[in-house]
Parts: C-alpha cells; structure tokens; sequence
C-alpha cells in the first residue's frame, strides 16, 4: 500500500516524531509500510535520513504553502507521478487544501488527520482565519472517505457537533514507546549536580514548547508561591519557544531566578523526567490541548502531575497520582496542590507500564490502528 503521508517537515515535530517512531516499529515488526513523506515546508529536517534508512521516501515541496496555486500543481504533479493509494493528511482544516489537489485522482483512501484542537489556520489575518474556518472545514468532511483525530476531544472538537459516522470518523491514539523509560537509569544527584542544584533540590519539570498554548510562564508564578512551603523546590523547562525570554524575565521579576533552569531543547527528556518529582502542564483550557504525549510518558517515569482542565483525560492513565487545578484558582492553590502531592510516595512506574501496555497507546496496538486506517 503506497502512502503519501503529508507533514510539515520532518524535524523533530510532534507529529513528524510519531510518524517516524511508528515506522521505525513497523520495521521492527516487520510490518509493511510503504510511506512517502512529502514536505509542506520545502526544506531539510533532522530525521530525513533516518526516514530513508527506514525505506520511507522524503519529497520536498518546491514551491511553499502560501503560494497556493503553484503549491497545488507542485502536489498534483507528486500524486499523479507517485502513484499513491492513500492519501494522508496530517494539517488539520488545512488538510482541505491537499484534498483539492487531489480531485480526480483515483485513490483508495483520503485521510484527514486531526492532531490538535485550536483549530489553527496559518494567517496573520485574524478575519481571514475566522472566515476560513468552516469552509476548510465542510471541505475536509465532504472530501475525505476518513477523519482521525488523536484523542476523543480533538475528533469531537473537529467535527463541531456533527455525529461521528461508523467506520469514518475514528480515534487513533499516538503510540508510546517505553523502551527509554525502562532501559535508562536516572541519577538524579548527577542530573542536580551537572544543574548546580543541591542534591536535595525538588523537581517541578515543564517539558515541552516553551509557547502560549502550554503557558509555560504560569509555572513561574506557581514556582514563586511553591517556594514558601516547599524551599527546596526549582522549576526546570526542557525546551524552547518564543516565551523563552518571558520565562526568565517573570522569574527576575519574582525574585526566583535562581531556582530556574530553562535547559533548551533536550533530546534526553526520559533522563530528566526520572530525575524530577513533579511533571505541570497548565495548558490554557480552551483550546484544550490535542493529546499531551509527554503527560503519558510522565506517568512512565513515576512523575506526580499538576495539570490544568486544558488536558483531556485520554493521556491520563488509571494509575497516575495527579490534580486537576483550575487556571482561575490561581498559583497558591497550584502551589498547595504540588506539596500536597509530595506527601504521598510517587507511582508506581511498573503499574504505569502495566496499564499501557492495556491500552490503546500500546505500540503494538498503535500501529495496528495507524496501518489500518489505509485499509
């Protein structure tokens, strides 16, 4: 079955890391897989060539996204040539203009697949978003013989109140693979000592996009509140985004400064979280978020978590020691929840395994429901 998965490019992205991890499990199983990557934005990414090692073929548009007609005929050309059986889409409403460059041409399936819920339209134009939205929308479910979303919100919020069709409108969870949670030891007094932090230093860990949808500069606020019942707590962020200087620059305001490590990008994150005591994700609570992956993988390093309703309940396994906090409550209630949470032993990592492999997160799993989606 030949495939045109259709993605942003292929450099470290949520879903461009998914996509590559699943196929590197379906080598490993020896499932067939033959996937085309065909890059949105025409340039290099970090895992191009472990795609091609994979024996996936990576395609860069020549001509970019805002240039729509040229950008439709340069895709066109690619289906026509390539001669895909599935078409699959991975832009959400923008999916709608792949769709088009695809009409007429005979396929088996055509998928759009929904991996967040802010229903985002690249512009500048605010107007011009708000108009856009529903007919990309109507595109998209006229269009498309399947719509996928990567937990029960995203699909529900995609679908704005339509009724979901058996067999079309389908849930496909993102894959989780555990092995670095159980093939790499920890050592928390070495990852305090490399931070300049005591050895006694108490975690709060931000692991993601430092951007406006993960509110990344409320856990300084909660940090700064946190420190008065808990002094040797420190607020670590592994990651960047454009709200990397507003981070530091509330922590200089809070006077917290010092119990702030903002470590950039990380490709050791698994490391970090077993060397942590709390994980917090205070996402803003609408949009809620897509489906938190690193909330899964929290639970898989034994982490207590703070989050906020802006997570859904998909990612949250039965064995997870978590508060649910309100952003409204402010970050004292946060704070309070935080060192109420230490009271308690931290989970069971083995439990959390368990439940995963029970779930439909499992890789095995996982992959079987990405694979048959092209059926």
């Amino acid at each position: 079955m030949k495939v045109l998965h259709i993605v942003e490019n292929l450099n470290h992205g949520a879903v461009e890391t998914w996509l590559v991890r699943m196929l590197r499990h379906a080598r490993k199983r020896g499932a067939e897989a033959d996937w085309t990557f065909y890059c949105a934005v025409g340039q290099r990414g970090a895992m191009d060539d472990e795609a091609r090692s994979l024996g996936a073929k990576v395609v860069f548009s020549p001509v970019p996204l805002r240039q729509r007609m040229h950008f439709l005929r340069a895709l066109r050309k690619e289906l026509r040539h390539g001669d895909y059986e599935v078409l699959h889409c991975h832009h959400d409403l923008v999916s709608a203009v792949y769709l088009l460059a695809a009409v007429g041409i005979p396929m088996r399936r055509r998928i759009v697949h929904v991996h967040n819920a802010d229903e985002s339209i690249p512009s500048h134009n605010r107007l011009k978003r708000d108009l856009l939205r529903e007919p990309l929308r109507r595109a998209c479910l006229a269009m498309a013989d399947r719509i996928v979303g990567i937990s029960n919100h995203t699909l529900d919020t995609f679908l704005a109140g339509r009724a979901r069709r058996p067999d079309r409108d389908v849930v496909c969870y993102y894959g989780v693979d555990v092995a670095p949670f159980t093939t790499a030891a920890a050592d928390r007094a070495r990852f305090r000592l490399e931070l300049g932090l005591p050895g006694d230093a108490l975690i709060l860990l931000f692991a993601g996009r430092l951007v406006e949808e993960k509110n990344p500069v409320f856990v300084v606020d909660l940090l700064a509140e946190l420190l008065r019942l808990e002094p040797r707590a420190v607020a670590v962020f592994a990651g960047t985004g454009a709200l990397e200087p507003a981070v530091a620059a509330r922590a200089r305001e809070c006077g917290v400064e010092n119990a702030v490590r903002l470590l950039g990008w990380r490709n050791d994150v698994p490391l970090i979280m077993g060397s942590s005591d709390w994980f917090v994700l205070p996402h803003p609570e609408e949009p809620m978020e897509g489906f938190g992956i690193a909330v899964v993988e929290a639970q898989l390093a034994g982490l207590r978590m703070l989050l906020s309703p802006g997570v859904a309940d998909d990612p949250v396994l039965p064995t997870a020691s978590f508060r649910r906090l309100a952003l409204s409550a402010g970050p004292l209630a946060w704070a309070n929840a935080a060192a109420d949470l230490l009271k308690s032993p931290p989970p069971s990592r083995e439990s959390a395994l368990a439940s995963l492999h029970q779930s439909p997160m499992d890789m095995d799993r996982a992959l079987d429901g990405l694979l048959g989606l092209h059926a």
